[in-house]
């Protein structure tokens, strides 16, 4: 079989939906058992929920960097490029790399399905998420970092990542309503998908944020026999936003952190930095490495892209996408200090409850003006649909063909004391970020 380049084997992928679907775990663990070998020697952390998981994974590596240990970390979605998915360190698989283990994948999957007809090849196919986790779980058996972080897909009990029987410590962070169609309509049902990454005797750290979500965590976690370690509002304490920063403090229960720092002004943050923490501190209970002062710097130092990020002088990114994360989102920007306007561009894909996400933003009162626009995916909500929902309310709203039409009119009423936020979906987040980027460089 001849190998490829990576933008053969990025464009591949981009078509596995066309033809592949999701298969079971024991699928998943044959495949990666013939790929890397049945054990990995590195110690899995396995990151859950449904708002929150790539930067409690950001701030995870970063506190594991600072300690001096090396880690791979595997996320989703990507931003801007595939390769962000697949990191050592803070370092992305590089393209020979990237080609070369999606050239292990499929050389497994003939080998596999010699035998099999046509129908059977294709459906023994690993799907977009299973190809670019298997590739990963080749990179790091060749890399053998200290750690591997793995963020769920979605879900957590079905999800590809869920194949480890002793990870060193699971991570649920905020449950909410997402994804309805593959998790269940109701909270309770959605929390039974994610609790099934809890394995039995690993110690589980999450979110005291809804009462029935608590409740079912900890009936998951007691029959399992598994520490939890929960983190309530009790467990934050003395917030303060800066101009750049967050400053708080963390009690853990077993450490007290006094004025940690974030170089962030997302207050959300704060929740999921001190899952982080937590998680690292169970760690650090076998890892001497793992210490308070390498804990403290850790988060001090780590950056996820796309969370109230500044990408130009008043102009920020943050990858809100569905009720919730609205709804976070909205807390930190009332409390921006914005001495001007706000302006506000928005698109989201069709399968959200965007109903609900505009209803949200146009009750918080918070944006003199809002620009609409669709994504540049098959998934967007149409421009014409937007309109409708958008058309609702009593709102100055603009209508643009796409993110960077609707960008340019908002930059063109900005005054140097207004803010322009960007946000609605993590597809308009790279777009926007790509653009940004271009911007700079003109």
């Amino acid at each position: 079989m001849q190998k490829v380049s990576f933008k053969q084997a990025e464009e591949y992928i981009l078509s596995i939906p066309k033809f592949a679907g999701k298969h079971t775990l024991e699928d998943t663990k044959r495949f990666l058992s013939v790929l890397a070998g049945k054990k990995t020697e590195s110690k899995v952390i396995h990151v859950a929920g449904t708002n929150g998981k790539g930067s409690v994974c950001a701030y995870l590596r970063s506190i594991l960097m600072k300690s001096g240990c090396s880690v791979g970390v595997f996320t989703s979605p990507h931003l801007e490029s595939m390769r962000e998915r697949i990191c050592l360190g803070e370092e992305m698989i590089s393209e020979e790399d990237f080609a070369d283990t999606f050239y292990k994948v499929k050389r497994v999957w003939k080998a596999l399905t010699r035998e099999a007809d046509e129908e059977e090849r294709k459906r023994l196919h690993p799907s977009f998420f299973e190809y670019l986790f298997l590739m990963a779980m080749v990179y790091f058996k060749e890399k053998a970092p200290d750690y591997i972080i793995l963020e769920t897909g979605l879900g957590g009990r079905l999800d590809a990542t869920n194949i480890f029987e002793k990870p060193a410590v699971c991570v649920i962070t905020e449950i909410g309503f997402d994804h309805m169609q593959y998790l269940g309509n109701t909270i309770e049902e959605i929390a039974k998908e994610k609790a099934g990454i809890i394995k039995e005797g690993v110690p589980v750290v999450f979110a005291d944020k809804r009462p029935k979500v608590t409740e079912i965590l900890g009936e998951y976690a007691k029959s399992a026999k598994s520490q939890t370690i929960i983190i309530g509002k009790d467990s934050i304490l003395d917030v303060n936003i800066h101009n750049k920063t967050i400053d708080f403090s963390f009690h853990s229960g077993y450490y007290k952190y006094d004025g940690l720092c974030l170089m962030t002004t997302a207050l959300y943050q704060t929740e999921n930095s001190a899952l982080a923490i937590a998680a690292a501190e169970v760690l650090g209970r076998e890892d001497q490495r793992i210490r308070p002062e390498s804990i403290r710097e850790g988060v001090r130092c780590a950056c996820w892209p796309g969370r109230m990020e500044e990408v130009l002088p008043g102009v920020f990114l943050d990858g809100a996408h569905n009720e919730d994360g609205i709804e976070a989102f909205l807390q930190t920007v009332c409390r921006d200090g914005c001495t001007g306007q706000r302006f506000l561009l928005f698109g989201v894909v069709a399968d959200k409850q965007y109903e609900g996400m505009i209803r949200q933003i146009v009750n918080s009162g918070v944006f003199a003006r809002v620009a609409v626009a669709p994504l540049e995916s098959d998934r967007s909500v149409s421009i014409d649909r937007l309109r409708e929902i958008w058309g609702q309310y009593k709102i100055h709203c603009s209508f643009h063909q796409n993110a960077e039409e609707a960008y340019h009119h908002l930059a063109k009423a900005k005054a140097k004391a207004d803010v322009i936020y960007i946000a609605g979906s993590l597809y308009l987040i790279g777009q926007m970020k790509t653009l940004m980027r271009r911007i700079s460089d003109d």
